[in-house]
């Protein structure tokens, strides 16, 4: 098995589409003193800006987002209800609650609550007695709550971070990037729209106890709309956001800050600087060929890919850099293939960082080939593989 790419014609194609977008004045690189930071737009999936995005990084109450999205999804496939009520057990009010000494809904010892007044308790007042009620109310223990977060991480491609606890206690079995917590919130915002909207209530009383949400940006006047912010005892604070200008939305994801007031501003100024700095260009039409793959076998040697939707990059103002793109499958893909057929995807790259990947499928169906047709793809392909092997050996 190998990648093939496409060829050097379209990654110079997309080089001059780039040069085309591009102005006079180089524009300034945006710079933050958050170790790790990741900006991306959720219309196109362009990356705008990172540092650090793949670090490791203990994630803190941001967790509390992945925790959010499994009870989302209980509600959405009908196995829970936002009036469904759920029993405080004395671990949750213990490890979580008052008695615990840090972030709570204040929960009451053997009271009840309903899964929506906990969810707003676990998103807005940020409370770990919420987290671990939900938890044990969906999966009957915390322990068995963590294997289905773990497993729905698996599901969603977060394929770095690992998760100890629904809550956000520090742990070595807890750490996370903020390209994949960016990456969660980007799917909660777009499969959960009448459940996030809990991400951006500023504020929840339970048991007369009034609480604001410690999510800073909300009260910002950017257009901030979630989602959660995390610090634990040293001093590691972190914070995903998201925010919507004109119609526009960012999603943010900083880790990594001394301090609170460090956290709040870096992230602002990454969304604002986003805003200010971008603008969307249109690359591919939905169904337009974006290029081959080769096909083994077939009644044609190779099929055009096509996208099923527009394929749209953000383009810095102002910016002399260019963009380059390239076709990435496993192939040559076996005959026979259907239209629609997914086949691999488009990267296109900013410098190093991969900015946009899209899907790609085959644009129309290629049968089997004669017995004659496939006889000669096979001695090609191992020729082919030979001289692979060569070339590999002299490196």
């Amino acid at each position: 098995m190998h990648i093939r790419h496409a060829g050097a014609a379209f990654a110079a194609f997309l080089f001059c589409l780039a040069a085309l977008f591009s102005g006079r004045v180089r524009a300034q690189p945006f710079q933050t003193s958050a170790p790790q930071a990741i900006l991306i737009d959720a219309g196109t999936n362009t990356v705008l800006f990172e540092k650090g995005a793949d670090d490791l990084v203990t994630p803190a109450s941001t967790v509390k987002i992945l925790t959010a999205e499994i009870i989302f999804r209980e509600l959405a496939e009908g196995r829970l209800k936002l009036g469904d009520e759920m029993q405080v057990s004395e671990y949750a009010w213990r490890n979580g609650g008052a008695p615990a000494g840090g972030s709570a809904m204040f929960l009451k010892v053997n009271s009840r609550a309903s899964v929506e007044n906990l969810l707003r308790g676990l998103i807005v007042d940020s409370g770990n007695d919420a987290a671990l009620v939900l938890a044990e109310g969906v999966a009957g223990n915390e322990e068995a709550f963590v294997m289905r977060m773990n497993k729905r991480a698996a599901e969603l491609g977060l394929v770095k971070s690992r998760f100890g606890n629904p809550w956000g206690k520090a742990s070595d079995d807890q750490k996370v990037t903020a390209r994949e917590m960016a990456k969660l919130a980007l799917h909660v915002i777009r499969t959960y729209p009448e459940y996030y909207k809990y991400f951006g209530e500023k504020e929840f009383t339970w048991n007369n106890i009034r609480q604001q949400n410690r999510n800073p940006l909300l009260t910002m006047s950017i257009g901030a709309d979630g989602l959660k912010t995390g610090n634990i005892e040293k001093g590691d604070f972190g914070l995903v956001g998201s925010a919507i200008e004109e119609g526009r939305r960012l999603v943010v994801a900083v880790y990594g800050a001394k301090t609170a007031k460090e956290r709040a501003e870096e992230a602002r100024k990454l969304l604002q600087w986003g805003f200010r700095n971008f603008e969307e260009k249109e690359l591919f039409k939905a169904g337009e060929p974006v290029g081959p793959a080769q096909i083994y076998g077939g009644t044609k040697g190779s099929v055009e890919l096509v996208s099923k939707t527009d394929v749209k990059a953000l383009i810095q103002r102002g910016s002399s850099e260019k963009l380059a793109g390239k076709i990435v499958y496993e192939g040559p893909v076996m005959a026979p293939v259907e239209a629609g057929q997914k086949i691999g995807r488009l990267e296109i790259r900013r410098g190093p960082t991969v900015v946009l990947e899209q899907p790609l499928e085959a644009a129309e169906a290629v049968d089997e080939g004669s017995l004659s047709r496939r006889a000669f793809d096979a001695v090609y392909e191992y020729a082919a593989a030979k001289i692979h092997e060569k070339l590999s050996a002299r490196k």
